[in-house]
């Protein structure tokens, strides 16, 4: 049986064209019965005609659901929905499954995360917190956090800020839906993205009813060129570390992208999620403080200490200040003020700085485990991008399909995910490799499992 797909079109909210929504659309045909066990899938080629998206979106979708178990692919039986599946309509399977070697990138080393600092600061913040801040928080965040992180972030990110510039906010993502609704008001049709990117970026934009351009990244960063042929006057750029190729934004594109968004009366979003992570040498300072009028800086705790805590911040220019922090006020009054004030406790007392360095020598111990071992393994694999973060993406050899290797490793209970589940347009095959969260011998054991799962010959692994 076949399922005309045409029918599932309006399983795809309008703008919402990625990996994700595509992924999303079959997991619930499958979960709700409109897809019965045995159903035999279109190709990717023609799933992606039907749907209007890139090919590479769909394999991706479906070597990301026959990992989680609710598809089955044959070398010539194609791909069809699973016998059974795992999960019920209440699960969500992705959370619920447990990888062997999980290999996201993304994730810090939980187990490092520093809780007894942590608790001491929750204690001597509540202590030491006047009552009138146990009532309705300020929408623009706690101002003793805001003090310390401007003092922080011009210290450290050589930021620009000053505590009534900065926002605080539940993680990154709120940040940008935030700016999202705001650039959206003030008349912005469109937001440009890198090409490669993070896979929930355009999503989110598209979500406010801004139309994604995706840029395409080289060797130097962000292709400034290309942004200027685009129509938007906005963009979101990852330009101490882009995400997730690793690569620098040069100065002279840097200055490219600030004059680009004084001549366009422009806004550029900074997100420096892991610039603190740097193995080699300081990370360039961040570009707000060229052109603070233009660019809005964005950072957060989540990948220094824990996505759990949700806290985030924004640097605002003026004119864009008082509408974010109006729109804050109005979805959910602010942030909880106890958390804001231990983490203003954990910066004053230079425990995050202490928490940073112990991270930044165990993360450069297990990236160097991984490479080691990639080199010795897997030579013809390399590594691209700076030293820094807590990924790093593999090139695989011309020829090799990444989002097969990525769906063999899933069958070996290994998540590592294909670059091209990040891209629209793919300029060489790879692995986006997380390597945080791993001991060295976990990590030295994925190797072997890459190793195990790459094809055979010159075009793969050396056998």
């Amino acid at each position: 049986m076949v399922a005309n797909w045409t029918t599932y079109r309006e399983l795809l909210l309008p703008g919402l064209t990625g990996r994700r929504a595509v992924e999303s659309a079959l997991r619930h045909a499958v979960r709700d019965g409109r897809l019965k066990p045995g159903t035999r899938l279109p190709s990717s080629r023609d799933l992606a005609g039907q749907l209007g998206v890139a090919r590479g979106t769909v394999t991706a979708a479906y070597a990301q659901l026959v990992g989680e178990g609710y598809l089955v692919a044959k070398r010539g039986s194609g791909t069809t929905v699973a016998a059974t599946w795992p999960g019920t309509p209440d699960e969500e399977p992705e959370r619920a499954r447990r990888w062997r070697i999980d290999l996201r990138p993304g994730l810090p080393a939980l187990n490092a995360f520093p809780r007894e600092e942590w608790l001491q600061a929750q204690k001597s913040a509540l202590r030491d917190l006047p009552v009138e801040e146990l009532g309705y928080p300020d929408p623009a965040g706690f101002r003793a956090l805001r003090e310390e992180l401007a003092d922080y972030l011009g210290r450290v990110r050589a930021v620009a800020a000053r505590p009534a510039d900065v926002v605080v906010v539940n993680g990154a993502a709120e940040g940008m839906s935030l700016l999202g609704r705001v650039l959206r008001e003030r008349g912005h049709r469109g937001i440009a993205v890198e090409d490669p990117s993070h896979a929930g970026v355009a999503d989110m934009f598209a979500s406010h009813g801004l139309a994604v351009h995706p840029i395409p990244v080289d060797d130097k960063g962000l292709r400034v060129d290309a942004l200027a042929a685009a129509d938007c006057r906005a963009v979101l750029v990852t330009a101490a570390h882009q995400f997730p190729l690793g690569v620098v934004l040069h100065p002279e594109r840097r200055r490219a992208l600030l004059a680009w968004a004084r001549a366009r009366d422009g806004v550029v979003i900074e997100d420096d999620y892991d610039a603190e992570h740097r193995y080699d040498r300081p990370a360039l300072g961040a570009m707000q403080a060229l052109a603070p009028a233009h660019v809005v800086y964005q950072g957060s705790a989540s990948k220094v200490l824990a996505p759990a805590l949700r806290l985030g911040w924004l640097v605002l220019p003026p004119a864009l200040r008082d509408t974010v922090v109006e729109h804050k006020r109005l979805d959910d009054l602010g942030c909880g003020t106890l958390h804001q004030a231990a983490f203003a406790r954990l910066l004053r007392t230079g425990g995050y700085d202490r928490h940073l360095r112990r991270t930044r020598q165990l993360y450069r111990a297990r990236r160097d485990a991984l490479l080691d071992e990639l080199a010795r393994v897997l030579p013809a694999w390399t590594p691209i991008g700076v030293a820094a973060g807590l990924h790093v993406v593999l090139r695989m050899p011309a020829g090799v399909d990444d989002v097969a290797v990525q769906a063999r490793l899933a069958a070996r209970g290994v998540h590592a995910p294909a670059l091209a589940n990040y891209t629209r347009r793919p300029a060489f095959p790879g692995l986006v490799v997380g390597y945080a969260a791993l001991t060295p011998d976990r990590l030295r054991q994925a190797v072997h499992d890459l190793h195990a799962a790459a094809p055979p010959g010159p075009r793969g692994a050396p056998r």
